[in-house]
């Protein structure tokens, strides 16, 4: 029976080199296995994601779901799914649910105010399995927040979604998201 999995985690948790190393094995065995990714994701380029540590993958955009023969994969994955809408979380929920493939959605579970992203909102509400993937705050605690950088300063305020990467922000524990202190010398 195929289930939904949603793994979170604070940015540098090595969602996307997870997610790369899934369809990796997925294959490796003879099965078939495809990612998926929001459009609006250009960071790496079309059709591409890409880990920090290297990685990358082919993928196809969620939005394409509906016209793609998603039945035919052992597999499905989703990279950056907070930026899922509630309508494509139902599409996973269809995936699963009624053509019988596991969908391994990842993403961040919250934005750099501490606020639910819309897909992550809805993944968490009807998940299978929820799993944290976790990292580490400059200070050695378990980093769960987001924090936006400008300047080298911590700022929560500003539209939800900018896409950027360790120059814009940065993983804490939550004490050192509400104080704003990066561990970065100034």
């Amino acid at each position: 029976m195929a289930k939904l999995y949603f793994r979170y985690g604070a940015m540098g948790s090595s969602k996307t080199a997870n997610a790369i190393m899934v369809r990796f094995n997925y294959m490796e065995r003879g099965q078939s296995c495809i990612i998926l990714k929001p459009r609006l994701d250009t960071r790496d380029g079309e059709r591409i994601v890409a880990s920090r540590s290297g990685l990358k993958a082919e993928c196809a955009y969620i939005e394409e779901a509906e016209s793609l023969d998603l039945g035919k994969y052992d597999c499905v994955i989703v990279d950056e799914a907070q930026f899922l809408t509630k309508a494509q979380v139902e599409t996973l929920v269809h995936i699963v649910d009624d053509l019988n493939v596991p969908v391994i959605a990842y993403g961040l579970r919250a934005d750099f105010r501490g606020e639910l992203f819309e897909g992550s909102k809805w993944l968490l509400a009807w998940a299978d399995s929820i799993e944290e993937i976790k990292t580490v705050c400059w200070c050695g605690r378990k980093a769960t927040y987001n924090a936006r950088l400008l300047n080298g300063k911590v700022i929560k305020t500003g539209a939800q979604i900018v896409l950027g990467g360790n120059e814009s922000y940065i993983a804490l524990c939550r004490r050192h998201w509400q104080s704003g202190e990066t561990g970065k010398l100034e």
